[in-house]
């Protein structure tokens, strides 16, 4: 097993209702396949619930706990939980990201820039920020942040693009800060994923039945077709085990070819 006997924060562990899995949850259950022990953090109980059933029901192991990281003592909170409850921390995921309610920079208003900003790179930033005092002191870790072929691409929209832009960053910096301590962080850039977030959100807004929006989402991809959430946890067992010890401050596009259309 990979991860064996490692323990595991998945940040946004949990799912909206939808009939393909989402990124979170995936993760969380390929890390609990390969031995690790998960805590799924969540803002939403039974979504964290559900997911720790799917892997208890493979025999893995785990517990949930419920947070708001836009809130700072409740992310300090992930992390002492996760002292509390099994002893370290091996392995932070930050999941969460939302893009709804973004618009191009004239029609974008500000409380939906600030909105942004806070859950998906302030929000890391705060989690991180709890996580390393830990892992310092163990000499070890690994960080792994889910960013955007947004970040990388042009966009129509602002503050999602700048959010995952700066989920980068972020991770970089913690990369150089903390190699001297044995502690590692990457960032997963996903392209166009079906989870029920991508699909049925924007099948919901636009009123429309979800296989337009696969089709719409399928022809832009150079492979030919949408990932699915076990391409971005496979490529997060990868950055959290052994195999990618030598493996720091790596953007590792998992996007069917997207990003590679630049230039």
């Amino acid at each position: 097993m990979r991860l064996k006997d490692k323990i595991a924060i998945i940040v946004g562990g949990g799912q909206q209702p939808g009939e393909t899995i989402g990124n979170g949850r995936a993760t969380a259950i390929r890390f609990a396949q390969e031995g690790a022990t998960c805590l799924i953090v969540d803002i939403n109980e039974a979504w964290a619930q559900g997911t720790l059933d799917a892997i208890e029901a493979e025999g893995g192991k785990g517990s949930i706990f419920v947070a708001d990281i836009t809130d700072e003592a409740q992310c300090k909170a992930i992390a002492d939980t996760c002292v509390e409850r099994y002893g370290r921390i091996d392995i932070l995921h930050n999941n969460v990201g939302r893009s709804k309610g973004d618009a191009p920079t004239t029609e974008l208003d500000e409380k939906v820039w600030d909105e942004l900003l806070t859950l998906n790179t302030k929000g890391m930033f705060m989690t991180t920020k709890h996580v390393l005092p830990v892992m310092r002191n163990q000499g070890s870790g690994s960080i792994i942040n889910i960013s955007s072929t947004a970040s990388v691409c042009a966009r129509p929209t602002l503050a999602y693009k700048t959010s995952k832009g700066a989920v980068n960053t972020l991770t970089h910096h913690t990369a150089q800060e903390n190699a001297k301590y044995g502690i590692r962080a990457n960032v997963i850039i996903p392209g166009l994923i079906d989870t029920p977030m991508a699909i049925v959100r924007r099948a919901q807004e636009r009123g429309v039945d979800p296989e337009i929006i696969r089709k719409e989402r399928n022809e832009q991809v150079p492979m030919g077709a949408m990932g699915t959430a076990w391409d971005v946890a496979n490529a997060a067992v990868f950055l959290a085990s052994d195999e990618a010890k030598f493996i720091t401050s790596v953007l590792l596009p998992v996007d069917g070819g997207m990003a590679g259309r630049i230039g």
